[in-house]
């Protein structure tokens, strides 16, 4: 696979200076106009820096509105992303991260995998997913900490893989060495096509099948359904609105591993899963973020 990797106009962003408890309310807001959405604590116990990162500049005018009067009380900056080589500078800037019961490393990394240490070969490259975003080491402590759990699961599927990190851990872990195969998805092709060559670096491309997918659409991911185990890191939002079918492709006595929202969402992702008869089962919190894990009763 190639990439083009040549500096180029990376976007732009709106910036926001807030309050936690202002950070839900300002990311709905801006949802429409943004394709991803990140928040950042500035001083602790004090101010945070809310990015909406845009494909195309939008217009004060358009941020005005999508705000509405009482948000946009705050202010806001719509500032350009620099031309960088991102990729480029990702690889010089992307060291080991030893995350307990993994070693996630990239090919310029010269030193040996510490001993005890599942190693996960995995280039910085297009994809979300490096090991080193608070969503994915949390998702990772979770997975780790019903290790042997995993090892028996038969039925694995991973919504928004990304770069793959979490559908190779479980993999190393064990699954998907029966069939069927841990069954990991995106909505985005080139993610879909990093994460498969990161399964060929890590020899376990033959125990997990990638697909291109939004959400619980694809045939595979139906064909193979329930599931024991559901892993999905991606946005609160989509979380919320794939409930439901994550609710109706989860086996009985199923898990589910959700991430990717922040401490000041936790409430709403619990109430749509709530509301689908699955229990919480528990929560990790790291860096204003959070990691959820349900189960549905019975099995």
């Amino acid at each position: 696979m190639t990439t083009d990797t040549s500096p180029k106009n990376n976007g732009f962003k709106i910036e926001i200076i807030c309050s936690q408890a202002e950070i839900d309310a300002l990311g709905s807001a801006l949802d429409e106009l943004a394709t991803a959405i990140a928040a950042f604590e500035i001083v602790p116990g004090g101010d945070w820096r809310l990015e909406a990162y845009c494909t195309e500049e939008p217009s004060e005018a358009e941020v005005t509105a999508a705000l509405g009067i009482e948000l946009v009380k705050r202010g806001f900056r719509i500032l350009p992303l620099p031309a960088v080589d991102w990729l480029a500078e990702n690889r010089k800037s992307f060291p080991a991260q030893d995350l307990g019961r993994f070693y996630i490393y990239g090919s310029h990394i010269t030193e040996p995998i510490p001993v005890n240490r599942i190693g996960l070969l995995v280039e910085a490259a297009t994809a979300f997913g490096s090991g080193e975003h608070p969503t994915t080491r949390l998702c990772l402590a979770a997975i780790v900490s019903d290790h042997k759990r995993w090892r028996r699961v038969p039925r694995v599927v991973d919504i928004g893989t990304g770069s793959g990190i979490l559908s190779l851990a479980l993999a190393r872990l064990g699954c998907g060495r029966r069939s069927p195969p841990i069954i990991a998805s995106d909505i985005d092709h080139q993610s879909v096509l990093v994460a498969a060559d990161n399964a060929k670096l890590n020899r376990v491309g033959a125990r997990i099948g990638f697909v291109t997918a939004a959400g619980y659409g694809h045939r595979l991911i139906r064909r193979h359904a329930p599931y024991d185990l559901i892993v999905s890191n991606i946005l609160a939002r989509p979380l919320c609105r794939l409930a439901p079918d994550l609710a109706r492709h989860l086996a009985l006595g199923g898990r589910v591993i959700l991430s990717g929202l922040l401490v000041a969402q936790e409430a709403q992702v619990i109430a749509a899963h709530r509301t689908q008869g699955l229990a919480l089962v528990s929560r990790q919190r790291r860096d204003g973020w959070s990691a959820l894990v349900f189960k549905r009763r019975g099995g």
